[in-house]
C-alpha cells in the first residue's frame, strides 16, 4: 500500500475522471503512480504531458534496447511497480520478456545483443548511487547510435531513475500488470 493513498475515482472532479477512462483503456487500469500524484492535479498534468512528449519523441533508438535499459533502472533501483509495469509493456510491443530473468548476467549472457549490453551497462553506470559514465563509455555509444540516440537513451535513462526513485519513495509497489490480476490488457 503506497504512504499516500491513491485518490479515489469517486473524488476526481471532471479532467481527473477523463485522464482515469483514458489510462484505464490504454494499460486495464489506472496506474497507481498517476493515482497518488493526482493528489496534486498541477503535478497530474505536468508528468502526463512530459510522459507522452518523451513517449513521441523517443524514436531513435531500437524499442527493444530503450525499453531494457529502463527496465535495468527499474531492478537497479528495486522499484518492483516499474518491473512490473515495464515487463507489460516490453510484452506488449511484442519483445521477449523470458530473457528478463537473465537480466543480472547481461554482460555474459548470449540473450541480449551487443547493442543491448552497451545500453544495459550505461543504465547501470547512471543509476548507481554515484553516476560512474565514462568518456570512453558515452563515446561507443555515440558509434553505435548516433548522437541523437545516446541523449535518447540518457533521458530516458534519467526519467526512469526518476519514475522508480519517486515509485520507491512513495511505497509503491506492483499493480499485477505482468500476472493480470489487475489488469487484463489483451495483446495487441
Amino acid at each position: 500500500m503506497p504512504r499516500i493513498p491513491a485518490k479515489k475515482t469517486s473524488e476526481a472532479g471532471l479532467f481527473l475522471k477523463l485522464v482515469y477512462r483514458i489510462a484505464g483503456r490504454r494499460f486495464g487500469a489506472v496506474p497507481e503512480p498517476m493515482a497518488v500524484v493526482a493528489h496534486h492535479p498541477a503535478l497530474l498534468r505536468t508528468s502526463v504531458v512530459h510522459e507522452l512528449l518523451a513517449e513521441r519523441a523517443s524514436k531513435k533508438i531500437p524499442a527493444n534496447v530503450r525499453e531494457l535499459a529502463v527496465y535495468r533502472v527499474a531492478t537497479r533501483i528495486g522499484c518492483s511497480w516499474c518491473v512490473d509495469f515495464g515487463t507489460m509493456l516490453q510484452k506488449h510491443d511484442g519483445l521477449d520478456i523470458e530473457r528478463l530473468k537473465q537480466i543480472d548476467a547481461y554482460a555474459t549472457s548470449p540473450a541480449f545483443s551487443h547493442q543491448e549490453r552497451l545500453a544495459l551497462a550505461y543504465a547501470d553506470a547512471m543509476s548507481s548511487d554515484r553516476v560512474t559514465v565514462t568518456d570512453e563509455q558515452v563515446a561507443e555509444l555515440e558509434r553505435e547510435f548516433g548522437r541523437d540516440g545516446v541523449l535518447e537513451l540518457t533521458y530516458q535513462i534519467a526519467l526512469e531513475n526518476s519514475r522508480a526513485r519517486m515509485n520507491s519513495a512513495l511505497g509503491i509497489a506492483d499493480q499485477g500488470f505482468t500476472s493480470g490480476d489487475a489488469c487484463r490488457v489483451p495483446l495487441p
